[in-house]
């Protein structure tokens, strides 16, 4: 007799999401409209209070909310641990994440503790974690991805957008563009290890990447449809996330030579930057058109070489060798056992990423 049909997945998207100039301006009727309670708590730091958090704290305010202020720093457990405190003392029944990614990583992870809902206000667009599920916690061994919650509803004010430095939002989508090596490892990994697969959340990722890399020379710094056309794959990509239910269609190798990187404390590059130039290395040990993606990253104003991420020669190998210990539970184009030292050195001068 055949077993009965008992497989179960659960999926969370944002049920609301706001894109466009002065977005910041439906914050109260959108709360309503998600029937909050009347207190909530917003997250905020020193630099994104004065650019959207005070903007938020008064809209609510005159619309009748009590909202108190967090203000935080790193995406640390200790800065978690008062954010949740804070929450409970306040007697919140919402999270609102105002600033980049660190303030909204704290936001998820304070909702996620107290179970009740959030919304993600970016004030800059760095990486595709607006929209996500997960995430990012540093600890003395480098930056860990976990699961949090997704947000209720995004709220991305492109006129704010537009006034954080223009490095953020290139290497938010530099980070998108990492999306085409991470799809390559997860159909390997499938076709391999028979490892999960969605080809909805595929479609999506793939969708989100290729939209960065067709609008390339539209997107500049001081433009504000820049932002919008930004905008919206760096979401989607989030959302590929939740439809997963992993990071696979978004995270791959080219992810864990970034990670690499931030273990051994080298270069001051973001997370985006990193995962830009390691994608132009993946995909060429993927046999794929790695020179289209370098110069997309090139027209957007993302680093594509060593010196761009402010690393030696040296740097760029020794990741390249260790990037595959990052993460023993996912195969990649680095296999088991990842590259030795004359193959990581040809790779990266083979895609001009050292001299």
């Amino acid at each position: 007799m055949q077993e009965s049909f008992s497989k179960v997945r659960g999926m969370e998207f944002p049920r609301n999401v706001l894109v466009g100039h002065d977005a910041l301006g439906d914050i109260v009727p959108l709360c309503r409209q998600l029937d909050f309670g009347d207190e909530g708590l917003i997250i905020t730091g020193s630099t994104t209070y004065p650019t959207a958090g005070k903007t938020v704290e008064q809209l609510m305010s005159d619309g009748g909310f009590g909202v108190s202020v967090h203000m935080t720093g790193n995406a640390t457990e200790a800065n978690v641990e008062k954010a949740i405190d804070d929450a409970k003392d306040a007697g919140a029944r919402f999270i609102l994440g105002v600033g980049g990614g660190t303030k909204i990583d704290i936001s998820k992870l304070v909702a996620a503790n107290l179970h009740i809902p959030f919304v993600s206000i970016p004030t800059t667009a760095s990486h595709d974690g607006i929209a996500s599920g997960r995430a990012s916690l540093k600890q003395d061994f480098g930056p860990k991805s976990i699961d949090a919650v997704t947000p209720i509803a995004v709220v991305a004010d492109t006129s704010v957008i537009m006034k954080a430095p223009y490095r953020h939002l290139a290497s938010g989508c530099a980070d998108v563009l990492s999306n085409l090596t991470a799809l390559k490892d997860w159909d390997f990994a499938h076709r391999l290890k028979a490892e999960n697969f969605s080809s909805s959340a595929y479609s999506l990722s793939l969708h989100a990447a290729t939209t960065i890399l067709d609008n390339a020379q539209l997107i500049k710094p001081g433009v504000e449809e820049s932002v919008w056309l930004a905008l919206r794959p760096i979401i989607i990509s989030g959302i590929s996330m939740s439809v997963a239910g992993s990071s696979r269609p978004t995270s791959g190798a080219e992810h864990m030579f970034s990670h690499a990187l931030d273990l051994m404390g080298k270069g001051n590059a973001m997370h985006g930057e990193q995962c830009g130039v390691g994608t132009i290395m993946m995909m060429y040990l993927h046999g794929g058109d790695w020179a289209s993606i370098k110069w997309a990253l090139s027209e957007i104003g993302a680093p594509t070489d060593a010196r761009g991420l402010g690393l030696s020669d040296d740097d760029v190998i020794e990741a390249l060798v260790t990037a595959h210990e990052i993460r023993k539970d996912r195969f990649t184009i680095l296999g088991d056992n990842g590259l030795n030292r004359a193959s990581a050195e040809a790779v990266a001068r083979k895609t001009g990423v050292i001299g």
